[in-house]
């Protein structure tokens, strides 16, 4: 088991906080307008709708993420109302306005902010205090919820950043890693060129000419030329060999692709590919390009905190599989990305598909 995250932690306190703070109306020692039957009913209705919020907003439906936040923007600033003996309960009013930036814009945020200010005033003042402490109380509040929305917005530029970061990072680790191969690929050309034009050249007229001193050749020296005949027409094979080899031999596609995922924050990559494998270069940039889409999306969307990558031989094709833990999406519409994804792939003669069922997959399959 993991270790929780920072995020986590805090979640963990602000929900044993909720769970603390109706504590002294089971004592007794506090009453408000509602039997105390009914203003625990109301407060356990908040609750369920605070806690979904914050820990479920990621998974529920759209509709049922805004129901709940609504539901938690009305009644809190109902228990503040209806118990407003109770000095603490306003803090529930903080907690929500935060968990509510998370999920609405900036002018909503505000628009929460000042309803819950005027609800803490208005509580402030049922229990008969001065003029004086009454603006003192919802000016501290308003300050409070300011600085917990501001707090959430800082932190959201920060997760923001580190995204695009990340985006950023992957797509310049693609784009080095083609461009080196690329030289590579060229370097490795021009010295099969020059072995080919210039020693395989060389070999050639030397072959040539020790073919005519051995017509011209006295008896004495047939058995050395013949012997240098044959060193040279094994060393022409040999080079012959080495040219052609340089010129089949394919990018590094497994150094490639642990150069583009390795040492990624999150989602942890866990690349695996088959030892049958051989991929030329036109292969070895889609399949890159695959890997660099699905790691910036799992980054962007899914959440995820592992992805698994596999590239398989099977038969004459080579199968591209990845699937993450992240949140996957049932109904969802390819994105630029993920289409431009399926024609590189439907270029090279294959297939591409994607699941969001159960963490989001891509299985793509290309000819050897």
């Amino acid at each position: 088991m993991g270790r929780l995250s920072a995020d986590a932690w805090g979640g963990v306190f602000v929900t044993l906080v909720c769970l603390v703070l109706p504590v002294p109306v089971l004592s007794g020692h506090a009453s408000g307008a509602l039997p105390v039957g009914w203003w625990l009913a109301v407060y356990a209705a908040f609750t369920a709708a605070f806690l979904s919020t914050m820990w479920l907003a990621e998974v529920m439906p759209r509709r049922a993420g805004l129901a709940a936040l609504a539901g938690q923007s009305v009644l809190g600033p109902v228990l503040v109302l209806t118990a407003p003996g109770m000095g603490w309960t306003p803090i529930l009013l903080v907690l929500s306005v935060a968990v509510a930036a998370y999920q609405v814009p900036p002018r909503v945020s505000a628009g929460i902010v000042a309803a819950n200010t005027a609800v803490v005033g208005a509580a402030s003042a049922l229990t008969g205090s001065a003029a004086f402490e009454v603006g003192m109380v919802a000016g501290l509040y308003l300050m409070l919820q300011a600085a917990s929305v501001l707090t959430v917005r800082a932190h959201q530029r920060v997760i923001e950043s580190r995204v695009r970061i990340a985006e950023a990072n992957v797509r310049l680790r693609a784009a080095t890693a083609l461009q080196a191969e690329a030289s590579r690929t060229e370097e490795r050309l021009r010295i099969a060129r020059e072995l080919h034009d210039a020693v395989g050249h060389q070999l050639t007229v030397l072959a040539l000419e020790l073919e005519i001193a051995s017509h011209r050749a006295g008896p004495e020296s047939a058995e050395p030329i013949d012997r240098a005949k044959a060193v040279t027409r094994e060393l022409l094979g040999e080079v012959r060999a080495s040219v052609g080899e340089m010129r089949r031999t394919g990018p590094r596609l497994r150094e490639v692709l642990e150069t583009v995922v390795a040492d990624l924050p999150a989602p942890t990559v866990h690349l695996r590919i088959d030892e049958r494998v051989e991929a030329d270069a036109e292969v070895t940039r889609a399949l890159l390009r695959c890997v660099q889409e699905v790691v910036t999306n799992a980054i962007r969307h899914s959440r995820a905190a592992n992805l698994w990558i596999a590239i398989d031989a099977e038969g004459d094709r080579i199968v591209f599989d990845a699937r993450d833990d992240g949140l996957g999406a049932r109904d969802f519409a390819p994105g630029n990305g993920l289409v431009g994804m399926a024609e590189r792939v439907a270029a090279l003669g294959g297939t591409a598909e994607f699941s969001g069922e159960d963490g989001f997959r891509v299985r793509a399959a290309v000819p050897a």
